[in-house]
């Protein structure tokens, strides 16, 4: 048997990839993010399966839910919040298994950012204005930051940041890239996207930290920063669909 690590995209039921929604059809046990899920999203699963939620559980905890669920032959799905390739912890997981004998698999989903980026329908690379996508958090409460990962570091190219796990130090982190983006520079926060209570809340960098704390939003919750969230972003136009590229070039076999 193996344990399934499937993204459950961020949080609605609906968007879910097919191959997530047919491992939770097959599964017999289900341990699950309850947080950052929507319910619905587990009425993909049996009626007989056994949900667990990991709210509460340490890391220890959840590999022994795993590799007893494994041992029992029955068939495991670790359901982790938006893409199992951010912020998921499946490394300190799948090393785990590794070290049981457990064999594993991965199954994608909607990361968290795609979706609120989906919500005010920006997209985050614009021509000739940024091409580039950082994905990162910041450190309070959390597992220590590598040495040079600094938001500074990251600021100063003026790509478009994705911030996760960052809701709560909104108006530190705003100021601090108020510095390399300017105090102008547009914010869009998202929590809960997709799911039924979900909150966009617009401003700039000079004023974004107090719609957050008027809004109470304390997890959950996506923060994008820079020009290409502008309402009104006006900027080149991409070369693959201009109507001067040479389209009569050979393509290559």
């Amino acid at each position: 048997m193996t344990v399934h690590f499937v993204g459950a995209g961020p949080g609605a039921a609906d968007l879910l990839t097919l191959r997530a929604v047919n491992l939770l059809r097959a599964a017999d046990v289900v341990v699950y993010a309850g947080t950052y899920l929507d319910a619905e999203v587990l009425s993909h699963c049996r009626s007989e399966a056994r949900l667990v939620d990991t709210q509460d559980l340490d890391l220890d905890q959840i590999t022994d839910e795993l590799v007893g669920g494994h041992e029992a032959g029955l068939e495991v799905v670790r359901l982790c919040s938006g893409d199992p390739s951010l912020y998921s912890a499946v490394h300190e997981q799948a090393r785990r298994l590794d070290a049981a004998g457990v064999t594993w698999d991965v199954t994608p989903g909607v990361p968290a950012y795609a979706a609120a980026a989906a919500v005010v329908g920006a997209e985050l690379t614009v021509p000739e204005l940024v091409q580039s996508v950082v994905l990162t958090r910041t450190q309070a409460r959390s597992t220590a930051m590598p040495e040079g990962e600094s938001l500074a570091a990251f600021a100063a190219i003026n790509a478009t940041l994705c911030l996760h796990l960052a809701i709560t130090r909104t108006r530190v982190l705003a100021a601090e890239l108020a510095e390399h983006y300017g105090a102008d520079c547009p914010v869009v926060v998202v929590a809960s996207a997709s799911r039924p209570d979900q909150l966009v809340l617009r401003g700039t960098l000079a004023d974004i930290a107090d719609a957050v704390e008027d809004a109470g939003l304390r997890q959950a919750a996506v923060i994008l920063v820079g020009r290409a969230l502008a309402p009104d972003v006006r900027a080149g136009e991409s070369y693959l669909y201009a109507p001067t590229r040479d389209r009569t070039a050979k393509r290559r076999p």
